[in-house]
């Protein structure tokens, strides 16, 4: 069985997935994203959320970042997606299976619970830097 896992902030959890569908999430940033190489583009995201652990003052800009990610993700087709940075050979496990709601690399994402990626974390996040609470991956 594996274990899904959420973004808490505060006593608030939000479900995300498993750990290799949030781990595709930020690969596929990462090399779509940032040709430099990880985090070189999205600091804040991709070595502070990716880590699991963000500060409320740093959600702000985690927010900015993950906005810009969002538009640029939009010149991908799914099929550009990103299983596993390590492995780019991989592939996600439901293959090209997916709905036709799906148009880029925008809207790719969706939660277990069936939610846009993008829009729980900016939730999470803008909740954080809100409340000034801490943004934790669990």
């Amino acid at each position: 069985m594996i274990m899904a896992v959420g973004i808490r902030v505060g006593g608030i959890i939000d479900e995300l997935g498993a750990p290799s569908f949030l781990h595709s999430f930020f690969s596929t940033i990462s090399h779509r994203l940032e040709p430099s190489g990880w985090g070189t583009r999205f600091p804040i995201l991709m070595n502070h959320v990716y880590q699991g652990q963000l500060t409320g003052a740093d959600a702000g800009a985690a927010v900015v970042e993950l906005r810009q990610a969002r538009d640029e993700l939009r010149n991908f087709t799914p099929s550009q997606v990103v299983w596993d940075i390590e492995n780019l050979s991989a592939r996600p496990p439901w293959g090209d299976n997916i709905a036709d709601t799906i148009t880029d690399l925008s809207n790719y994402f969706i939660t277990s619970t069936g939610r846009d990626l993008i829009d729980t974390l900016l939730e999470a996040l803008e909740e954080a830097e809100k409340t000034g609470q801490n943004a934790v991956i669990e």
